[in-house]
């Protein structure tokens, strides 16, 4: 049998569950109650542990089932595997920001036949790109970028100090 956790949680977190599975599997086996697990691993990995409800949920499930069969790890389940953030997506997202800036996500959405929420992901995870009045801008200005304004700053300020 396999565990399942829930899907979209991060890499680091899942490693950290999988340890503490794994303990608690062990300890299982071992004859430990529940509380004394939660009491063990509370010491080890502090206020990252599982919930006492959680180690009482794992126990019940590994209570009675033979340590070299069980399985800690995620099984592979049935469903359509996300595609809509892949590399292609994010190259014709990307593309269509820089042609027009102020391009809205449900235009993107309906170009490319993925969901708004997926648009998003795209934009404010793998690209960067947060939203500024209206328009697409990158979260981190290039080096280019921040000397063009620079320029524009101390021109400004020359106008502004020629007309007083």
């Amino acid at each position: 049998m396999c565990a399942a956790i829930l899907v979209g949680q991060k890499m680091a977190r899942n490693d950290h569950l999988m340890k503490q599975r794994s303990v608690t599997e062990f300890l299982t086996a071992e004859g430990c109650s529940p509380v004394v697990i939660h009491k063990r691993m509370k010491a080890v990995y502090g206020d990252a542990c599982l919930t006492e409800g959680k180690v009482r949920k794992w126990a019940r499930f590994y209570r009675g089932e033979d340590p070299k069969e069980t399985k800690v790890c995620d099984c592979k389940r049935p469903g359509r595997p996300v595609s809509a953030t892949d590399t292609m997506h994010q190259q014709k997202v990307d593309e269509m920001i820089v042609a027009n800036r102020r391009v809205k996500q449900k235009d993107i959405a309906n170009a490319l036949d993925i969901s708004k929420e997926q648009v998003h992901h795209i934009f404010t995870v793998h690209l960067g790109y947060r939203k500024v009045s209206a328009r697409w801008v990158p979260r981190q200005l290039t080096v280019e970028m921040k000397a063009q304004r620079k320029t524009i700053c101390t021109h400004l300020l020359e106008i502004f100090t020629h007309d007083s």
